[in-house]
C-alpha cells in the first residue's frame, strides 16, 4: 500500500522494535495500575457517583487495551487473520485509486463491514451504500475535501452491517500525491469505535445522573429518593422471567417505581402497592407471549395482583388463546376474581423461524421498533415481519405525546446496543428511574440472529 503522504516521498521509518516494546510495557503497567485502583475504590457501584466512577475506570482500561494491541500490531506488523471480536480486528485499512478505480482493503476492514472477504472491495462511490443514511452526507463531505482540497480525513460514521448491525467507524486519511501534485489516490485507516462511543456514552449518561440527582446527605434513604435504575417489582419472586432469553430473542425488563409520595405501610415487610407487569411466556414451538400491562388499582392483595394476572394470562396462551382474544377473554376472567381490571396492555406473540409478530392491546399502548438506527410505533397494525438486529420495545403507562417522542428519539443509541439489558439501562436513564407518575414497567426483546426464516 501507498505511503500516506505522497508517492514520490517514502514515509518515515517506524520506530525501533526496543522503542515500540518499551511502550508496551509502560501501557501495560499502566492499565494493572488503573485495574487495581478500580478494584480498591469502586465500591459497589449502587449510587449515582459509584456508577459514575466505575463507568470512567472501564472507559479507561478500554482505552489501555486498545493502545496495547495497537502498539504490538506495529511491533509485530499486521495480522493475517485477527481473531473475530479481538481489538485488532477492529482496524482495518484501505486505499482507492483515482486513476484506474481500483479498491485495495485489509482482510480487518471486510470483517468491520461485515463483508464476505472473498468479494470486491467497495469503491469510494459504492462506499456510501453502508453507511447509515442521515451520516451519507457526512462521510461525502469527508471524502470530498481530501480529494478536491488534499484535506487529512478525521470523522466518524455509523455503518450497516448485512446482518442490520450498526457499528461506529472512526475513518482517518490522506490523499496520495502523484509527481506533479495531483491527488492519484486517497488512503485511509478505519476503526471500529462501537465498543469506545458505549462506554464513552456510560460516562456522560452517569455524570449527568449524578448532576441532576446529587447523593442526599442521609444516604440510608438513597433507595427511596435515588430510583436511577429499573428494579425487580415487588411481585419478582413469585413468577418466573427467562432471563437467559427465548429462542430467538435476547430478552431483559425492568420496573420504573412511582414517582408520587406513598403512605407509610402498616409494616416493613409488607410489599408496596403495585399494578403494572412484564412477562415473557414460552408457548409451544418455540414461540414466545410478550406481555406489558397496569392495572387500575393495586387490588387487595397489594403486590400480588400483576403475579395472579400473569399466571391467568399465562394460563389463557398455553390454553391456546391468541393475542387478537387475550384482551376479552382476560378481562372477562378477572370479572370473576376480586382483582381490578386492565387499565391498559399489549400482548405479543413471537415466532423465531418467521420472524413474525403479532400483538394485541387494550387501552391505548402499542409495540415500538427500532430499526437501523431510527424508532416508530407500530399503530394501525396487527403483525409485523422482524429482521435480524430490530429491538421491540414494550412499555406501561400513559405517557404523554413529548413522552413517546423521546423514546423513539432513542433510536440511534437503541439500535446499536450489544444486548437488551443495554436498552432497558439506556431507558431508564433516559427517564430518569421512572415514566411517570405511577408505577411502570419496559420489556425490551432484541431479534438475534439463528433462526432460519421459511415462508409461510
Amino acid at each position: 500500500m501507498s505511503s500516506p503522504l505522497s508517492a514520490d516521498h517514502p514515509a518515515a521509518q517506524p520506530p525501533g522494535h526496543g522503542s515500540v516494546e518499551a511502550l508496551i510495557s509502560q501501557a501495560r503497567r499502566l492499565r494493572g495500575d488503573v485495574d487495581a485502583v478500580r478494584r480498591d475504590s469502586q465500591g459497589d457501584g449502587t449510587d449515582p457517583r459509584g456508577r459514575w466512577q466505575r463507568a470512567l475506570y472501564d472507559l479507561a482500561l478500554h482505552q489501555l487495551s486498545d493502545i496495547d494491541e495497537h502498539l504490538a500490531q506495529l511491533r509485530d506488523g499486521p495480522a493475517p487473520a485477527p481473531r473475530p471480536g479481538s481489538l485488532l480486528s477492529r482496524v482495518g485499512s484501505a486505499e482507492w485509486n483515482l486513476l484506474t478505480d481500483e479498491a485495495e482493503w485489509s482482510g480487518e476492514l471486510f470483517h468491520i463491514l461485515g463483508r464476505d472477504p472473498a468479494a470486491a472491495p467497495l469503491s469510494l462511490d459504492e462506499l456510501p451504500s453502508v453507511v447509515l443514511a442521515e451520516d451519507r452526507p457526512k462521510l461525502t463531505a469527508m471524502v470530498t475535501d481530501c480529494l478536491v482540497d488534499a484535506r487529512p480525513i478525521d470523522g466518524e460514521f455509523r455503518v450497516v452491517r448485512p446482518d442490520d448491525t450498526v457499528r461506529t467507524v472512526h475513518m482517518m486519511g490522506e490523499p496520495v500525491l502523484d509527481a506533479d501534485g495531483s491527488t492519484a489516490s486517497m488512503w485511509a485507516v478505519l476503526r471500529d469505535v462501537s465498543e469506545l462511543r458505549r462506554s464513552q456514552r456510560v460516562v456522560s449518561e452517569t455524570r449527568d445522573s449524578l448532576s441532576r440527582h446529587p447523593l442526599p446527605a442521609d444516604t440510608g434513604q438513597r433507595a427511596a429518593v435515588e430510583p436511577r435504575e429499573a428494579v425487580l417489582p415487588p411481585w419478582h419472586g413469585l413468577l418466573r422471567f427467562p432471563h437467559e432469553g427465548r429462542p430467538g430473542l435476547d430478552l431483559a425488563a425492568g420496573y420504573l417505581p412511582s414517582t408520587a409520595p406513598t403512605a407509610p405501610t402498616a409494616s416493613a415487610a409488607q410489599a408496596p402497592p403495585c399494578t403494572a407487569w412484564y412477562d415473557a411466556c414460552p408457548l409451544a414451538g418455540d414461540e414466545t407471549l410478550l406481555s406489558v400491562g397496569d392495572l387500575t388499582g393495586p387490588g387487595p392483595d397489594g403486590a400480588q395482583g400483576p403475579a395472579m394476572s400473569i399466571g391467568a394470562l399465562r394460563g389463557l396462551a398455553t390454553a391456546g388463546t391468541r393475542p387478537a382474544q387475550l384482551p376479552d377473554r382476560l378481562d372477562r376472567l378477572l370479572e370473576a376474581t376480586a382483582l381490578p381490571p386492565v387499565r391498559g396492555a399489549l400482548y405479543c406473540s413471537y415466532r423465531p423461524h418467521t420472524r413474525t409478530l403479532t400483538w394485541a392491546h387494550a387501552g391505548h399502548l402499542v409495540p415500538l421498533l427500532f430499526r437501523r438506527g431510527t424508532g416508530r410505533a407500530l399503530a394501525g397494525q396487527a403483525e409485523a415481519a422482524l429482521e435480524d438486529g430490530d429491538l421491540l420495545l414494550l412499555h406501561t403507562g400513559e405517557l404523554a405525546p413529548a413522552d413517546v417522542r423521546r423514546l423513539l428519539s432513542l433510536g440511534p443509541r437503541l439500535t446499536g446496543v450489544g444486548s437488551a439489558q443495554d436498552g432497558v439501562r439506556i431507558v431508564t436513564e433516559e427517564f430518569g428511574g421512572h415514566l411517570g407518575q405511577e408505577d411502570a414497567c419496559v420489556l425490551v426483546a432484541r431479534v438475534t440472529p439463528g433462526a432460519t426464516r421459511r415462508a409461510r
